[in-house]
């Protein structure tokens, strides 16, 4: 049979889907991307916020749709499925089977079920068995699960449980796995990558386990996102400033800066101690690149905390910067508290905060002109000229989430090569070739 599957979320997701994806190839069957030859469809949902479960529902009824065709069983998975699963059963009944994360476990066993058939074993999701997705160049790394931040705006800890490190020799295993097939560049992720290990050893882990990691043979580039503020330790910031093979870039989901809103949101942070951090990042390393993430129209975000918030950014300078409005979610401490901002003015919050980086990232783009970087080609394009140009990312660039680089000259895809930053555009940087 033909199974094709639709990830939806973030990385973390993606790398459960690629683990089903792994089960079903180890029993013999064709994966497929066109979901009009799909005999079986499995779609991993994100229930993060509003505008990602009204995505997941869509999906899922866009797929429901090839079960007139040669669809002959609708498979929904994820977070979605956690928080709503008995719903969903009697709203969807188009759906074969629900399978919430927390049942993960026995995934194949209801899959088994499903298809009834007795020839498969008992597999689990297996992080050494999945199939990367994401291209020949790069792969996510998950390094634990859940959240114990209990941030009052977020479902995380609800849907994924409680943080929970895996083990370091399973993610060194499966590093070296992942170069034998051809991986040189690792993104380490979890719901918060800066706890790695306190769970496990007693102690923040992540700086060990990125040296450890730098030393396999065959691994070219490292990074690591979702970095809480308050969990950046000198040592983290060490290992990133002398070694070679660390991205020098932090992704550090902030939020806020306004005292009251972080304290209302349960952070862990400070408008002062968050300034220190960005601070002593540049001094420190001072080629880093800074992204940060962003939240307007918490409740009760006055107008006077909202000035706060574009004063820090025009302050900080991110090099890159992403804001989402306040979404209600059922559950969580925020959902219940007064004063919620009407979306309206949520909107134009967001908008505001999006100019005023757009134009500090224009002027951010300039300082790199003249300079030379280390660049992974992944594309080539022909323009309206006929003119070729390589598509590639430097350590600045997170794949799917930051710009990319434009280049000049001769290179061949899934290779490194230096260039010379000559112009720039919006967002994305334009090069030639070295």
């Amino acid at each position: 049979m033909k199974v094709g599957f639709i990830s939806l979320g973030c990385s973390k997701n993606l790398v459960d889907t690629e683990m089903m994806i792994g089960i079903f190839k180890k029993e013999g069957f064709e994966i497929v991307n066109n979901p009009e030859e799909a005999n079986i469809i499995v779609i991993n949902t994100c229930g993060f916020i509003a505008q990602a479960k009204e995505e997941a529902i869509n999906t899922i009824l866009e797929m429901a749709e090839y079960k007139k065709k040669n669809c002959k069983f609708l498979i929904v998975t994820g977070c979605l499925i956690e928080r709503y699963k008995d719903e969903l059963i009697k709203e969807i009944p188009e759906v074969d089977l629900f399978i919430k994360f927390s049942e993960y476990e026995s995934f194949w066993n209801e899959i088994k079920k499903l298809l009834s058939s007795c020839k498969y074993e008992n597999n689990k999701l297996d992080f050494l068995n999945r199939v990367v997705t994401t291209g020949v160049n790069y792969a996510y790394i998950r390094i634990a699960e859940g959240c114990n931040n209990f941030c009052t705006f977020c479902a995380i800890p609800y849907i994924r449980g409680r943080f929970t490190s895996r083990k370091e020799e399973d993610i060194l295993e499966e590093v070296k796995v992942l170069v034998k097939k051809g991986i040189r560049e690792f993104i380490i992720i979890a719901q918060d990558t800066t706890k790695y290990g306190v769970d496990l050893y007693g102690e923040p882990k992540l700086a060990e386990l990125l040296n450890k990691i730098s030393k396999i043979n065959g691994v070219e580039w490292i990074r690591f996102l979702y970095s809480y503020p308050e969990s950046i330790t000198d040592e983290l910031i060490e290992e990133v400033k002398n070694n070679n093979k660390i991205c020098k870039y932090f992704d550090i989901p902030m939020q806020h800066i306004s005292n009251e809103i972080l304290k209302r949101m349960n952070r862990k942070t400070t408008m002062d101690s968050t300034k220190r951090l960005i601070t002593k990042l540049r001094k420190e390393i001072p080629e880093v690149i800074i992204r940060s993430t962003l939240m307007v129209g918490f409740p009760g975000e006055s107008e006077k905390e909202f000035q706060e918030l574009c004063e820090f950014v025009k302050w900080a300078k991110f090099d890159k910067l992403g804001c989402f409005t306040y979404s209600k979610e059922e559950n969580t401490a925020a959902s219940t508290m007064n004063n919620q901002i009407h979306s309206s003015t949520k909107k134009a919050r967001y908008n505001k905060i999006m100019k005023i980086q757009q134009e500090i990232s224009k002027e951010n783009l300039k300082r790199f002109i003249g300079n030379t970087y280390k660049v992974l080609i992944e594309d080539a394009i022909v323009d309206d000229n006929n003119e070729v140009y390589f598509v590639g990312r430097t350590y600045m660039d997170v794949p799917e989430i930051d710009g990319c680089i434009y280049l000049k000259g001769k290179a061949e895809i899934n290779t490194f090569v230096n260039c010379k930053i000559i112009d720039i555009s919006e967002y994305d940087l334009i090069g030639e070739i070295l």
